[in-house]
């Protein structure tokens, strides 16, 4: 059997970004798993996004490495976040109004059948789970605007700010997507002021 994949490492350029900066880049489309909701974040539906989309990831790994004789490492969880009233975002009391799309990488190999097949799987030994929330899709965000912030999730307002009402329009740039969040440090275990997270705004020419 060929080495493990390492998406993290095969894609740096993906899972990292300047701390010192906002930067441009290009991304391509890239395969995912996904769960949509709605809340805020640690909230009910969020924690059981968290528990059904895990499982997937690692059911669909290990049918990947014990079918196709092709294993990988799940990477590091992703998340899209917006609002129907942009204003959720920045007036207190208003998470609830959050919507997200949780989701995890997966290997260009994967296919809608090999998923298919290790999601029926995963439904078979884990009935409690509403597999039906989880599915496969693309994302190409294209030219986007990123960074590395270093610090607790509740300090990513004024870069994002600063990012919003200086840089893009200073560069004649506009929003072309979600605000997309690659989440580099398990909060469970890393202090606030050590997370790491990658911020990224797909943008197009104004």
């Amino acid at each position: 059997m060929a080495d493990k994949l390492d998406l993290k490492r095969e894609l740096q350029s993906y899972f990292s970004a300047s701390k010192a900066e906002w930067e441009e880049v290009t991304h391509p489309a890239y395969t995912y798993l996904m769960v949509d909701g709605q809340g805020a974040p640690g909230g009910d539906e969020y924690v059981s996004a968290l528990e059904v989309l895990y499982p997937a990831a690692y059911g669909l790994k290990f049918y990947s490495k014990l079918e196709l004789g092709r294993d990988y490492g799940v990477p590091s969880l992703e998340g899209l976040w917006w609002a129907d009233d942009f204003s959720a975002y920045v007036e207190d009391g208003r998470r609830e109004e959050w919507r997200w799309t949780l989701m995890t990488m997966v290997p260009a190999w994967i296919t809608q059948a090999h998923f298919a097949a290790a999601i029926a799987a995963q439904a078979k030994k884990k009935p409690d789970l509403d597999f039906t929330r989880v599915r496969l899709d693309t994302l190409e965000e294209g030219l986007s605007m990123q960074h590395l912030h270093i610090g607790p999730f509740s300090e990513e307002g004024p870069k994002l700010a600063q990012l919003h009402d200086e840089i893009m329009p200073a560069r004649g740039l506009t929003f072309n997507g979600q605000h997309h969040e690659i989440y580099l440090s398990d909060p469970r275990r890393t202090a606030p002021e050590k997370l790491r997270t990658v911020l990224r705004q797909p943008v197009k020419p104004a």
